[in-house]
């Protein structure tokens, strides 16, 4: 069992990889295989709306984005990590996603395990968890909670470590993640999938 993490934030080492990393710390000592990504220092471009994902299952923009698919598409669980810009995840980290998820509609994501934290000095924090959960939401990946929502508060790199409910909430995420991921991967060989096996309709307001 195998969860891709990502660092949405510019600094390999600031406050929001230091959260991702105490979460992975948990995950490993679960028996859960991680791999650390961090993304928020690249130039990826947003979505070009072209299309051709839907012909070819992969965006057409050959970066970053189709390795990270490939991994995500063989892992059971996926973990997202953002600082807070003007209440929202940063825009590296939401190009990334909007083209991640975009291009693999396509592909059965359903089921793996779908986890985000936000980093913020101050305020925001809950604003970016809403942006960040309903890339999950839509994709059939049930989100995992903790026992706050979970955000920590820092400045300085390092700093978030002194939140300490914070940190507590990470670890919480963590075995929560975990639990879920053993339990999904049982309840699948027991029941089957849950994902509908009708056609996809899709519908908008005029028809």
């Amino acid at each position: 069992m195998k969860v891709i993490i990502i660092n949405g934030s510019p600094k390999a080492n600031g406050n929001t990889a230091t959260a991702l990393r105490e979460v992975e710390r948990i995950l490993q000592q679960q028996g859960l295989e991680t791999e650390f990504i961090h993304v928020g220092h690249r130039q990826i471009h947003g979505c070009t709306a072209c299309n051709r994902c839907w012909d070819t299952g992969k965006c057409a923009l050959n970066d970053l984005v189709n390795e990270i698919a490939e991994k995500v598409s063989e892992a059971d669980g996926l973990l997202v990590g953002s600082p807070v810009y003007f209440a929202s995840p940063s825009g590296t980290l939401l190009s990334l996603l909007d083209r991640l998820f975009y291009s693999n509609l396509h592909a059965d994501w359903s089921m793996k395990v779908g986890a985000a934290v936000s980093i913020a000095r101050r305020g925001g924090a809950t604003a970016t968890m809403d942006v960040l959960n309903k890339y999950f939401l839509k994709t059939n990946m049930p989100v995992v909670p903790s026992q706050y929502w979970p955000i920590a508060h820092g400045t300085s790199p390092g700093e978030v470590l002194q939140d300490e409910e914070g940190m507590q909430t990470m670890r919480q995420l963590a075995l929560n993640m975990a639990f879920m991921i053993k339990s999904i991967r049982l309840g699948i060989e027991q029941f089957g999938s849950p994902k509908i096996k009708e056609e996809v309709v899709e519908t908008h307001y005029i028809r």
